[in-house]
C-alpha cells in the first residue's frame, strides 16, 4: 500500500472539500436568515406583534417545499430543518421580549 493518493483518493478528497465548502456556506445562509428573523422580531416587538404568524409560517413552509421540489431535494427533509429553523427563531423572539 502507497503512501501517495491515487487518482480515487484525490476525487474523493477533493469531494469532501466541495462538501466542507458548501457546509461554511450553509452556516453562513444560516447566521444571515438568523440575523434578519431578529431584525423582524425587534420590528415585530416595536408594534407589540405576537411573535407566532401562522400564516407566515405556512407560507414559508409552502416555499421550502416547491423549493425541494424545484431542486429535486426530499421535501420532508426540507421542511423538517425549515420547521426547526422557525422553532428556534421563536424561542429567541420569545427570551429577548422577557430580557428586555
Amino acid at each position: 500500500m502507497s503512501d501517495t493518493p491515487n487518482s480515487e483518493d484525490r476525487s474523493l478528497d477533493e469531494l469532501r472539500h466541495e462538501i466542507e465548502d458548501i457546509d461554511r456556506e450553509i452556516v453562513e445562509l444560516i447566521a444571515r436568515r438568523t440575523y434578519v428573523a431578529d431584525t423582524v422580531a425587534a420590528v415585530k416587538a416595536e408594534r407589540d406583534l405576537p411573535t407566532t404568524d401562522e400564516g407566515q409560517e405556512e407560507r414559508v413552509m409552502e416555499r421550502a417545499g416547491d423549493n425541494a421540489e424545484r431542486f429535486d431535494v426530499d421535501a420532508n427533509l426540507v421542511k423538517a430543518i425549515f420547521r426547526l429553523l422557525i422553532e428556534l427563531n421563536k424561542v429567541e423572539q420569545r427570551h429577548n421580549r422577557k430580557t428586555d
